[in-house]
């Protein structure tokens, strides 16, 4: 936070802090500080790293920037891009992405609810809460932008920032609340494709595109009579062509799509179903964010702490895809009747405290890495296909936490 932070000799340094909250603080903070320690007179073959007291570790950490696990991340995902050109995986030479916003629930204190903002269930309590909003890439299941921020602030105005973090080859995968002119104009500027899907009243095109009996048309949309254009850099009589898909879902219900994808020869009707079904694993992301890295266990009540343990939350993340998409790859290539993966849930819990291991040990990143590796092979479940996991509509109406069945405890 400032100059002089951290150049005085303490018992934490600068990146032994930032190493514990690395590590995920779920547990009480005495025995969490006590777990550290004990890891690092391990790794360090020392005995004289003297314990420090919950209130030293507070004090420690308000001169850390939320930033600088932003920074951490991004890092590692620019790494990854740059130097893995061989794993990428790619939707028709796409790096497939997908928008998506949702909530977290905050502690209730005054200085986060002015920072923050309030909702109210059906008893009328009001919950604090801040708008989470990802820019995930849905094949490599990295996430590429993130933010957390008040409520006040929208979900378009967040997608808007992702924008800024994307390039010409990305596709973005947005559902229904998200389509609006400006959306689509700063997309084309950009030269980024995209995929929402659109409500059926979205306007007078894709209502006589629903009564016709045409699976794909192609139309010029252009700004809604009422939309201010003040400083948006076009006018109402700007049009831009774009693609429309019905698709027929499982139950029978029919969805319009909307997409940048305007060679019909090239991109067939009959891929936009699964297409548009990839968005889905954005929201397995935030059942992951907060049911198995209880990113909402917060470590802390100040704001500073909030956005740290977010932020840091992401970054951890991250790291867990680097690790796993690999073994991933190795697992679906067996022939067996079905493909395999990592079990997420234990993938966390093996993963605390190993990844001191990473930053602190005197071996090789890669000997680290394969040790990890072949412990996290031995925990694989298999990927059945076609299962499908109704929504809860009155678990979301009344804000209350999903269960945990009895196969899927807590892992951190």
């Amino acid at each position: 936070m400032n100059e002089n932070d951290f150049t005085r000799k303490r018992k934490q340094s600068f990146s032994r802090t930032l190493l514990f909250m690395i590590n995920r603080i779920t547990k009480t903070l005495s025995v969490e500080i006590h777990n550290f320690i004990n890891h690092l007179r391990m790794f360090e073959n020392s005995f004289g790293i003297e314990e420090y007291t919950k209130s030293a570790f507070v004090q420690y950490r308000k001169k850390i920037k939320p930033e600088v696990f932003v920074e951490l991340s991004n890092n590692l995902i620019n790494e990854f891009y740059t130097d893995n050109e061989q794993s990428i995986e790619l939707w028709n030479e796409f790096r497939l992405l997908a928008v998506d916003g949702s909530r977290l629930t905050l502690p209730k204190t005054t200085d986060l609810l002015n920072e923050f903002g309030n909702a109210k269930n059906q008893t009328n309590t009001v919950v604090v809460q801040g708008r989470v909003s990802v820019l995930y890439d849905v094949l490599n299941k990295f996430i590429i932008h993130s933010k957390l921020s008040p409520l006040s602030v929208s979900e378009r105005e967040l997608a808007f920032e992702h924008l800024k973090y994307t390039k010409n080859g990305d596709l973005i995968i947005y559902d229904r609340g998200y389509p609006f002119f400006e959306m689509i104009h700063k997309h084309k500027i950009q030269g980024v494709d995209f995929l929402f899907r659109v409500q059926s009243n979205f306007n007078n095109q894709v209502k006589a595109f629903i009564s016709s009996n045409k699976e794909t048309d192609l139309v010029y949309i252009k700004p809604d009579n009422t939309a201010k254009i003040t400083n948006k850099g076009y006018s109402k009589k700007n049009q831009i062509l774009v693609r429309l898909d019905k698709v027929v879902l499982s139950n029978g219900n029919v969805e319009v799509l909307m997409s940048s994808l305007t060679d019909i020869n090239k991109y067939s009707n009959s891929l936009f179903k699964d297409l548009y079904f990839l968005r889905w694993k954005v929201e397995t992301f935030y059942d992951e964010l907060k049911n198995k890295l209880k990113v909402e266990s917060f470590s802390g009540y100040s704001k500073q702490t909030i956005y740290q343990d977010f932020y840091s939350t992401v970054f951890v993340r991250n790291i867990q895809s680097l690790l796993i998409n690999d073994i991933n790859d190795d697992l679906n290539v067996k022939n067996t009747k079905y493909q395999y993966k990592v079990n997420t849930n234990v993938s966390y819990g093996i993963l605390k405290d190993r990844i001191l291991e990473i930053f602190l040990s005197e071996k090789t990143i890669e000997q680290i890495t394969k040790e990890i590796k072949t412990v996290l092979r031995k925990h694989t479940v298999p990927i059945r296909p076609n299962r499908q996991h109704p929504r809860l509509l009155s678990s979301l109406r009344y804000k209350r936490k999903p269960s945990i069945t009895k196969n899927q405890k807590d892992a951190i």
